[in-house]
């Protein structure tokens, strides 16, 4: 029986990691469940898995929680804040932690579940991206399992040899091919995207994911952090990682070997697949996801990334290249940026304006512990908010 810790359960990557769960009741028990504010949500997953804990950062709904948890009858201790994340993340009883905390939020549990040798299921992508080398030396360090959720990360990890050690050469790797749907523009005329709305912008065509996450598909940033997550997970150098749109979504990513090797993952566009593959790792059970229909799909298309109408992936690489807290200044700079247009703020193409104006007015620095990221992270944000006030719509 496996104990888990699910950060961010009510987010999209969470009830699909509940999905699974239920499905092998014999081989996992949840020990905690997370929420930003969703109590209800909560609750409701509460009474299906009870389980041992479950936290909200929100203390008017954990009070709402905890009221419901008493009516219920049911024995979980609700508890509240970020202190109490990191709590759940590295009890003794619990063996593996799902990080699907969206955002910089879930950086100091899932940090903190690496320390505690912790199996992490890693599915937020400012940890690495804010704290790639604190984090990776961490794992190191304790011993603790890493297995990458995103699809893209998953598929790579499945494709590289089962003994991959870190080393691209030594393992005949040549490139690591990342691929990309293009999101719901790819086809939009430039002129066109100025004016595009946040619903048009949440509207992907093959992945169902929380708005945030899909306006980055949509700008491409999402690939951008990825290609970042990418050189710290695998341990590859900008120029090894190449980026492929590949509008069907079937093929997840590839790895390309010195003697013409290709070998890709491919499934349904579910993340179902990857995150049962990480919880049973290295055994495989059933998602519950569909077989692939190949006879369906009939074809598969493969196009380069058009970086004039994706700057934000151009930015992603210049952060990587740059190294110290830059990764970080990209990232918060976006949250800000994202959550402007998601509000009706700022347009779509000033995204990356605002992005590009935060890296260069923001000093870089070296990373040398948690609080250099948390410095530059608040830096960033602040600046980006004047960026905001300064050119609001």
């Amino acid at each position: 029986m496996q104990n888990l810790t699910v950060l961010g359960s009510t987010g999209s990557i969470g009830k699909s990691t509940l999905d699974v769960v239920a499905r092998h009741p014999d081989r996992y028990r949840i020990i905690a469940l997370t929420a930003s504010q969703q109590d209800e949500l909560l609750f409701e997953q509460c009474q299906q898995f009870r389980p041992h804990f479950a936290v909200l950062l929100d203390e008017a709904a954990a009070e709402r929680l905890r009221k419901r948890i008493v009516a219920a009858g049911l024995d979980v201790e609700v508890l509240c804040g970020n202190e109490s994340l990191v709590r759940v993340a590295t009890l003794p009883e619990v063996h593996a932690v799902m990080a699907a905390i969206v955002g910089a939020a879930g950086m100091r549990p899932t940090l903190a579940a690496a320390e505690a040798g912790k199996k992490i299921l890693l599915a937020n992508k400012e940890t690495l991206v804010l704290a790639g080398h604190l984090f990776m030396d961490a794992v190191r360090r304790s011993g603790a399992a890493l297995l990458p959720i995103d699809s893209e990360h998953n598929a790579i990890f499945q494709s590289l040899p089962h003994d991959y050690a870190g080393n691209m050469q030594q393992s005949g790797v040549s490139k690591i091919l990342l691929t990309a749907s293009g999101g719901p523009f790819r086809n939009t005329p430039l002129s066109a995207l100025q004016n595009v709305t946040p619903d048009q912008a949440c509207a992907h065509p093959n992945w169902s994911m929380g708005r945030k996450i899909s306006v980055d598909s949509a700008s491409m940033m999402n690939k951008g952090l990825e290609v970042i997550e990418v050189h710290w997970l695998f341990n590859a150098a900008a120029d090894d990682i190449q980026v492929v749109v590949h509008p069907q979504s079937v093929i997840h990513s590839m790895v390309q070997y010195v003697d013409g090797s290709v070998l890709a993952q491919l499934g349904n566009p579910d993340m179902r697949t990857p995150i049962a593959y990480a919880l049973a790792w290295p055994e495989r059970i059933a998602s519950g996801v569909a077989p692939l229909d190949l006879f369906a799909i009939a074809k598969l298309d493969f196009v380069a990334p058009d970086l004039e109408r994706f700057p934000c992936l151009a930015l992603a690489y210049q952060a990587l290249r740059a190294g110290g807290t830059v990764p970080a200044l990209l990232n918060a700079a976006n949250e800000v940026a994202v959550d402007a247009f998601l509000n009706h703020r700022i347009a779509f193409l000033d995204i990356p304006r605002l992005i590009a104006s935060v890296m260069a007015a923001v000093p870089r620095c070296e990373v040398h512990q948690l609080q250099d990221v948390l410095d530059a992270d608040a830096a960033a944000r602040e600046c980006a908010r004047t960026w905001v006030r300064e050119n609001t719509k």
